[in-house]
């Protein structure tokens, strides 16, 4: 909401499409705009109203299906066809790769906000249609660390198995990298073919022993196609042919049995 809020309110931008399933519920008020009565409500029907309030003019579509419903592909795929940027703000990988990949083969830039857990910063990533896919840049960024196979907490069913106990970043936090994230996707709108120097932001938003030496720091990363990549490496032609993709898959499935 915070990334809608501020691309809405810039007269540059003249048409939205939202596309978002859920159901707005009492644990999202203390991160959300909308107050406790909303609650039961779709979260695109909120959002609507919240944009049609500050800009009446702008044309607002909302798409309230899941992103990776493979009934609502059509739908979806018109949507980000007539998009002169597509702007992603989920927090679950499957639907970015998804997001990636319509974005990629519709020859889409895109944009991609990331809050780290506990809200110690932020990544803000764009994307190109001749650059890094977001297969790239995940590989490029990962981090070694001890894992944690505990089961993420399941936001949207807080009675579920997992309960919801902690909020991993604060509104703040949410709202600072969403605040860059807008701006970075604003920069893209105006000039689609100017480059800022980073294919990834880092911002800092707290000291970190071992992670972070400085709080309130931005760091750039120019990220190139990975000649391994599944995606990008270059084939020769538009993609991988059958033979070929079962290799890679074969290459990339052996590499996880050592990992």
């Amino acid at each position: 909401m915070v990334v809608l809020d501020l691309l809405c309110r810039d007269e540059r931008v003249h048409k939205i499409t939202l596309v978002e399933p859920d159901v707005y519920k009492p644990h999202n008020v203390v991160r959300h705009f909308f107050p406790p009565a909303d609650a039961g409500s779709l979260k695109a029907d909120l959002a609507a109203r919240w944009v049609r309030e500050r800009r009446p003019e702008l044309a607002m579509k909302t798409v309230p299906v899941n992103l990776l419903d493979a009934s609502q592909q059509g739908a979806i795929e018109e949507a980000a066809r007539n998009a002169d940027l597509g702007v992603c703000a989920v927090d679950n990988e499957p639907a970015k790769y998804h997001f990636d990949a319509l974005m990629r083969r519709l020859g889409k830039p895109w944009t991609l906000g990331e809050v780290l857990s506990g809200g110690i910063g932020g990544w803000v990533h764009r994307f190109v249609p001749d650059g890094a896919c977001y297969g790239c840049v995940a590989s490029h960024l990962e981090r070694t660390m001890p894992a944690d196979n505990t089961p993420a907490p399941d936001y949207s069913n807080p009675v579920g198995p997992v309960q919801e106990t902690t909020i991993p970043a604060g509104k703040a936090s949410i709202d600072a990298i969403a605040s860059w994230h807008a701006l970075v996707s604003l920069g893209m709108c105006a000039s689609p073919a100017a480059d800022p120097g980073f294919t990834s932001l880092l911002i800092t938003l707290a000291t970190v022993e071992g992670v972070f030496p400085e709080a309130f720091r931005p760091y750039r990363f120019r990220i190139e196609r990975s000649p391994t990549c599944l995606i990008c490496r270059p084939t020769g032609n538009d993609g991988l042919s059958g033979e070929a993709l079962d290799v890679a898959l074969a290459e990339a499935l052996a590499r996880l049995g050592h990992e």
